[in-house]
């Protein structure tokens, strides 16, 4: 009889072993893929910190190029006289509809920009500063990533003032909105046609470094 409670207690013991050599690997195992997927994860992480550092320098390119252009443009407008401040409110001429919708441009209130625009280029479609009004309409849409519509007011300048001075600046534009629009073919041959028709231009200088850096 002891004997065999002694077979049986080193049975048992074995068993033991078995089970908890078992219970190791399984839990190795577990940690294992565990490990992995926390390196999976962290991998994921600096992607996501990668891209959003990339989209926030973007954005403040972004914001950096339209303060640039507004600045140019209220210092190439014509001035709105004081005096007549309370006639003008009464009946808003045209300059005073462009300056309003820069200035709600260059504040951010883009949603009041756009109506702006909108209203002054169905007030005065063939009027002195109808081929700004929809450069700056697509400048609007472009900073609020409605790209079609930005794209549209941009193809406007082109088709409607082909020898206006805001062709060069329209058709760069146009090509940053194609990118957007994952129309990577048609944004190169609107960059290139800029770069080829106003080579001395600033906008075919910007072009041709957005051409170097666009996918073979």
């Amino acid at each position: 009889m002891q004997q065999r409670v002694d077979e049986l207690d080193a049975r048992v013991g074995r068993i033991d072993r078995i089970v908890s050599n078992q219970s190791l690997m399984q839990m190795a195992q577990r940690i294992d893929a565990q490990q992995e997927e926390l390196r999976t994860l962290n991998g994921r992480l600096e992607e996501l910190q990668n891209e959003n550092a990339r989209l926030q320098k973007q954005q403040r390119d972004l914001y950096a190029d339209l303060d640039k252009r507004l600045n140019t443009a209220s210092s190439a407008a014509p001035a709105v006289a004081a005096a007549g401040a309370t006639a003008v409110a009464a009946a808003p001429d045209e300059q005073t509809l462009y300056a309003r919708g820069l200035e709600q441009l260059r504040s951010r209130d883009y949603a009041a920009a756009v109506q702006s625009f909108r209203t002054l280029a169905a007030t005065y479609p063939n009027g002195q500063m109808a081929d700004n009004t929809q450069y700056w309409l697509g400048e609007t849409y472009y900073v609020t990533s409605e790209f079609d519509q930005a794209a549209a007011a941009f193809q406007r300048v082109l088709t409607g003032w082909p020898n206006s001075r805001k062709v060069p600046d329209a058709m760069l534009k146009l090509g940053y909105t194609q990118i957007e629009q994952n129309k990577v073919a048609q944004a190169r041959g609107t960059l290139q046609q800029l770069a080829t028709k106003y080579p001395e231009s600033d906008a075919a200088k910007l072009a041709n470094e957005r051409l170097a850096k666009l996918p073979k």
